[in-house]
């Protein structure tokens, strides 16, 4: 018994199968995972290492070089960078495209044991490197929250009580924070009056961090218990500094810090970041997902737990949304889905045209149930509802209905001869049904190296090709089992319409048979003319397809757009801030515009997948835009460039949307390596008019921005050794009279709050007061001018 007809013979069967794809495919289909993009492994990590008050040059050559040596010994590296600047080792690192995510947990580990194998061989002063390994972390839902009245500590707290509730609930994977100022301890003195009263540096260090240490008193038996001792003196304030006494043991009289300094608590006047939104300061809040969750419901979990913790926020403090990956998601899903609807429809309204009622009602009901059935392995295969799975349901819409078109076809001329329809049915499956096989893995094979590739493009596409094999492999199988069923039913009128069997010629009789009969027999008759009509017809379509715009991945239909702000390079980040505070009143002031956010210093959290956050720079702000409509971003965009080449012509600003896909921080890169810093800034300013020759060409730069200024005070080393002052003693006098220098730990709960030394504003802000400086002598026991030994 062929399978055609053990389907219309076996009707429970036939029917149990169809069922199994209705009710399977819909309960599949509402438990799919729902993401914008593809999950997408970025096979990157970055090693950051402080190294305080190293020139970039030391930084590269003591701590980046022999990083970099030590991590390209493993055999999984594809390419590693580094940036180098004052103070700073930044280190990205990228992995061959080859390994996975599975894989990737135990490159991480061994990159680690690399590093951490060097850290000893560092030199002094080079902090822990850390080894970032969740940089490609995607954090989809990101809020801005700020709070008019509070003050930076209230905000963190507030903000830390979010991240806590919310890393509890099950979807989410982490949350993380940006934007939070570092708090400091400050002490306030001057540096005159310090030396006036002959109080050594040394000494007031000791003092600092001997009396807010953690240390072991011990423990004592009485009786039958054990007693831990645990003696008083922790500051348990920060007012309680002041009454520290920093005089000598054997002075007359007693000094107290207060006396000569201002204790009191504020952020640190260097943050690694500033955030604003909508020109207020902000902290930023991004939610990661679980792997695998359905990212719509995952939103709906964290929106209902926000709001059962609206009890717990504080007037004034409000929660903006930056991006909402959920939303999007919805919308993108939602668009796709319609988009599949809709050319579900089509087909079947085509087919109810060109093939009568009952053909078109069947072959549309095997495309449904095939589509369907293609979400029960989707859902085994976990194939979440992305771009790139429901773009290859719509591409593979006209191909799923060929092998039920045919076998329907074959039926339907098979009763014309007057076969019985089982008979009709077994017959067109078996002259058909490897060819059509055939045919449908031929199809599928021009799709299989996106699946099978094993580097980034397989990974972010891959699942085009599985639900192309499912979809296609499945609509094979309907046509030669459930086609002949359905027609087994829906053409029974049919078998008494004729009363002879119908000869070949009857069969090919119509209007459309007629025309395509008529066009045939003149294309074969004037051949040369034929021939000729192709080839023009191929030469046309080659010369007109280089006109077609060509672009892999297209801009994003979320209304966003970053606008990246570099100001000269080695400017403060409070100034960065600034700037770009005043560019965002500007694009606030713009119609359409619906919240702007800045952030300075780096970019934001990875919100999504395609979105590559910046380094750490102090020269460096990024805005990010959102408005109303995606088809505003074109026009506004021009205007904002406009603006700023004509208002700030310091800046050199960037504008980009968002793109969809794996992208590149630029179209076109060009690399140049070698040993002369300066014949490489000569060949990129060759390379930069070249393009700057071209009209289409924006954004041009370069990745090592400008010089940056230095003070290089001249060190008198025979002077200072008769004076018994090293280089260490100038280096902390001028690093406490300006940066201020951490002397030891204030501890307020959770937080470590660092206690700085440095000398009031009027002092640090003044490069004439440097040659007013004194730095103290351990050998003759007083402060000496610093304009003695510098």
């Amino acid at each position: 018994m062929s399978v055609a007809s053990y389907f219309i013979t076996n009707r429970t069967s036939s029917w149990l199968f169809a069922a199994i794809l209705l009710i399977g495919g819909i309960i599949a289909y509402t438990g799919l995972g729902r993401l914008e993009d593809p999950q997408f492994t970025l096979k990157q990590a970055m090693i950051v290492t402080q190294y305080p008050g190293a020139s970039p040059q030391q930084v590269e050559e003591e701590v980046s070089y022999p990083l970099e040596n030590a991590i390209q010994q493993l055999p999984y590296v594809y390419h590693v960078t580094s940036v180098s600047t004052a103070g700073l080792s930044q280190i990205m690192v990228e992995m061959k495209d080859i390994y996975r995510a599975r894989e990737l947990k135990q490159i991480w580990d061994e990159l680690r044991h690399k590093v951490t194998d060097l850290q000893g061989k560092l030199p002094p002063g080079v902090g822990t490197p850390l080894v970032k390994d969740d940089f490609g972390d995607v954090y989809g839902i990101l809020y801005a929250v700020t709070g008019d009245g509070f003050s930076d500590d209230e905000l963190r707290d507030y903000v830390d009580f979010l991240r806590r509730e919310l890393v509890t609930v099950p979807a989410v994977g982490k949350v993380a924070v940006g934007g939070e100022q570092q708090e400091q301890v400050i002490v306030e003195m001057s540096r005159s009056r310090l030396a006036a009263l002959g109080i050594s540096p040394a000494q007031l260090a000791s003092l600092l961090q001997s009396q807010n240490v953690v240390s072991n008193a011990g423990s004592i038996r009485v009786d039958a218990d054990r007693l831990r001792i645990h003696p008083t003196g922790e500051f348990q304030q920060v007012s309680e500094l002041e009454s520290l006494i920093i005089s000598n043991p054997a002075a007359s009289e007693l000094i107290y810090l207060g006396d000569i300094a201002r204790v009191y608590r504020a952020p640190t006047e260097m943050p690694s970041q500033i955030i604003r939104h909508g020109g207020e300061n902000a902290l930023t809040l991004g939610i990661s997902f679980s792997a695998g969750v359905n990212v719509v419901d995952a939103g709906e979990q964290i929106a209902q737990r926000l709001q059962q913790l609206n009890y717990n926020r504080p007037v004034g403090i409000e929660l903006h949304t930056i991006y909402n990956q959920p939303d999007e998601v919805a919308n993108s899903v939602s668009g796709f889905i319609v988009n599949l609807a809709e050319a579900v429809a089509i087909v079947i309204i085509v087919l109810l045209v060109f093939m009568g009622l009952r053909s078109g009602i069947l072959i549309g009901l095997i495309l449904l149930l095939t589509v369907l059935g293609t979400f029960i392995f989707m859902k085994q295969m976990q194939i979440e509802l992305q771009r790139v799975s429901l773009g290859a349901l719509i591409i593979a819409l006209g191909m799923l209905v060929d092998n039920a078109i045919v076998i329907t076809e074959g039926i339907l001329i098979g009763i014309q001869r007057r076969l019985k329809l089982a008979d009709a049915a077994a017959l067109i499956v078996k002259q058909t049904q490897w060819p059509l096989l055939g045919a449908t893995v031929i199809a599928i094979t021009a799709f299989a190296p996106i699946g099978l590739s094993s580097d980034a493009t397989g990974e972010f596409a891959g699942s085009l090709f599985w639900v192309l094999l499912v979809s296609l492999l499945l609509s094979w199988v309907t046509a030669i089992t459930l086609t002949p069923f359905f027609a087994s039913l829906l053409f029974k009128s049919q078998l008494q319409q004729s009363p002879q069997a119908a000869d070949d010629e009857a069969l090919y009789r119509g209007a459309i048979f007629d025309v395509y009969r008529t066009v045939l027999t003149a294309a074969m008759r004037h051949r040369f003319i034929t021939y000729a009509l192709t080839i023009l017809l191929l030469v046309s379509s080659v010369l007109v397809f280089g006109k077609v715009k060509q672009v892999f991945f297209p801009p994003s239909n979320t209304p966003i757009f970053l606008l990246d702000l570099w100001q000269p390079a080695g400017s403060d980040i409070h100034y960065s801030a600034d700037q770009a505070k005043q560019i965002m009143t500007y694009l606030l002031q713009q119609d359409g515009v619906t919240n702007v956010t800045a952030t300075s210093g780096r970019g934001a959290e990875r919100f999504m997948l395609t979105y590559q956050p910046e380094k750490i720079y102090s020269s460096y702000s990024q805005l990010i835009v959102r408005m109303e409509d995606k088809a505003q971003l074109p026009a506004l965009m021009k205007q904002v460039r406009e603006h700023i080449y004509s208002h700030y012509p310091a800046i050199d600003a960037k504008l980009m949307r968002l793109e969809v896909g794996p992208s590149t921080p630029a179209k076109i890169e060009a690399r140049f390596s070698g040993a002369d810093p300066d014949v490489l800034r000569q060949l990129s300013a060759q390379a930069q008019q070249i393009l700057k020759a071209d009209p289409g060409a924006r954004n041009i730069r370069d990745n090592w921005r400008g010089r940056q200024k230095v003070i290089r005070p001249l060190f008198n080393e025979a002077m200072a050794r008769r004076a018994g002052i090293s280089k260490q003693d100038i280096d902390d006098v001028l690093l406490t009279s300006l940066s201020g220098k951490t002397l030891g730990v204030y501890r307020d709960g959770t937080h470590l709050l660092p206690i700085v030394v440095r000398s009031p504003l009027s002092e640090r802000d003044n490069i004439d007061a440097l040659y007013d400086l004194q730095v103290f002598s351990s050998k003759l026991g007083r402060y000496i001018p610093i304009t003695q030994v510098v």
